[in-house]
């Protein structure tokens, strides 16, 4: 029964993992767990925690943000829908969103089963806190979907930061955007 998050042990691990996402009202605590367990990496940028934010279905596929002390990146995950699409790991293919194309790169991972992710920011030690990479995290999924964007928590900066030291060495999401894009 997937609903229930209980999988037949006969199941491969990745189609267990793939079934759980399609069945599972959002993906967020579980990639969250996945990557808080990968302590064993050393920390890329030690402020930051393991956050699955905005995680919401876009033409029936699992569309977010993912936070971690190694990487910041947009992934989508398959739920049944017409967004998703199989391609093998390491490739990439371009998505069609509603502000733009985005290049996700496809993985695949036991635990987690398949994803594709692109990548927001690199390197992620540019980012001074938590409260940066949730605004990052809220801007893009905010330049992606618009008014749709799905509401993040608020993270405050810390005591004595003011808006503008917390945002130092972010860019402007329509620059990070045009990034993406491949244009300057």
């Amino acid at each position: 029964m997937v609903s229930g998050k209980i999988i037949s042990s006969e199941m491969d691990g990745s189609l267990a993992a793939a079934a759980s996402i399609a069945g599972v009202d959002n993906p967020e605590s579980m990639l969250e767990q996945f990557f808080a367990g990968q302590s064993e990496r050393p920390p890329v940028n030690a402020a930051l925690s393991c956050r699955a934010l905005g995680f919401a279905r876009y033409r029936g596929d699992w569309l977010g943000v993912v936070i971690t002390p190694w990487f910041v990146d947009l992934y989508l995950l398959p739920g049944g829908g017409e967004l998703w699409g199989d391609i093998p790991s390491g490739q990439r293919r371009y998505v069609e969103l509603p502000r733009g194309t985005e290049p996700f790169t496809a993985a695949d991972h036991p635990q987690i089963g398949s994803y594709q992710y692109s990548p927001l920011i690199s390197p992620v030690s540019v980012l001074p806190d938590m409260a940066a990479a949730m605004k990052l995290a809220n801007d893009v999924l905010s330049g992606i979907f618009g008014d749709l964007a799905p509401a993040l928590p608020e993270s405050p900066a810390p005591r004595g930061v003011s808006d503008q030291e917390s945002n130092q060495g972010l860019t402007s999401r329509r620059g990070f955007l045009r990034r993406l894009a491949g244009k300057r």
